[in-house]
């Protein structure tokens, strides 16, 4: 090991102070002794694969994190990570599709673990016609970039501010949750675009279960709440951080406009 190599124990300390866990709550959540689990962040016990793999799963361990665990206690990587287009993750990648094809007229796209577009269905392209700079629209796409930025659809977000307060709520949690530096960029990105401003802003409270997305179209103004749905069992890194997001039509003006667009 290297002398700036980073030891088993500061790996797991990291993720349990991440966690907000004292060493006994995590001891009681792997029902473990305290004892042994302390034995093992000072570097006093060796675990095994299985139970190293174990604190991890209490842990909530991102699978692209538990590699270096194992590799800072002298177990080879577990969990591969494949290309999207590897034969392996064909398919994943066709439930994906078949997810995003299932929702039209609805818009849905999936993405990664940094918000980067990985695929959408046809309903997604209308709702960008207003995008006055179309870098922001050249692969890589970055949603949250293209969501917020003053030349992407910020301007034609009604309810801007709550928009981007939710927006921004997310990735400072998925931050938290990760520590991935990527993502810290990205936040101190988007918090650099101008403020919002909140006069003639569109607001409706829908009883107070999910922020809307209230977006300005040539069709009319959409009004749409959204879910993430992610894959159950992954035991691949990329599969792991793959997302849909699917929007639904929170009235039903925006499901007529929706229907209609994809007449069209």
């Amino acid at each position: 090991m290297s002398p700036t190599a980073r030891s088993l124990g500061d790996h797991l300390r990291e993720w349990r102070q991440r966690r907000r866990m004292s060493q006994l709550d995590l001891a009681l959540e792997a029902e473990i002794s305290q004892r042994h689990l302390s034995f093992i962040e000072s570097g006093r016990s060796t675990p095994s694969r299985d139970m190293l793999l174990h604190l991890a799963e209490r842990l909530d361990v991102p699978l692209r994190d538990r590699n270096p665990l194992l590799l800072a206690a002298g177990f080879a990587p577990v969990f591969a990570e494949r290309k999207l287009d590897d034969p392996a993750l064909e398919p994943a990648r066709r439930a994906i599709d078949m997810v995003l094809k299932g929702h039209e007229p609805f818009p849905a796209i999936a993405i990664d673990r940094h918000w980067t577009l990985i695929a959408a269905n046809a309903a997604i392209a209308p709702l960008l016609s207003g995008v006055a700079d179309q870098s922001l629209l050249s692969p890589p796409v970055n949603v949250l970039r293209l969501s917020l930025h003053p030349q992407g659809l910020a301007p034609h977000v009604k309810n801007l501010s709550e928009w981007r307060a939710h927006l921004i709520s997310r990735l400072r949690q998925q931050f938290s949750a990760s520590g991935d530096l990527m993502l810290d960029k990205l936040l101190k990105e988007l918090l650099s675009y101008p403020a919002p401003k909140t006069a003639g802003e569109v607001h409706t409270d829908y009883a107070g279960i999910a922020v809307p997305l209230q977006l300005s179209t040539k069709a009319g103004l959409l009004s749409l709440i959204s879910t993430t749905t992610v894959f159950g069992t992954p035991v691949d890194i990329t599969l792991s951080e793959l997302a849909v997001e699917s929007f639904f039509p929170a009235d039903e003006e925006t499901a007529a406009i929706l229907r209609s667009l994809a007449l069209s």
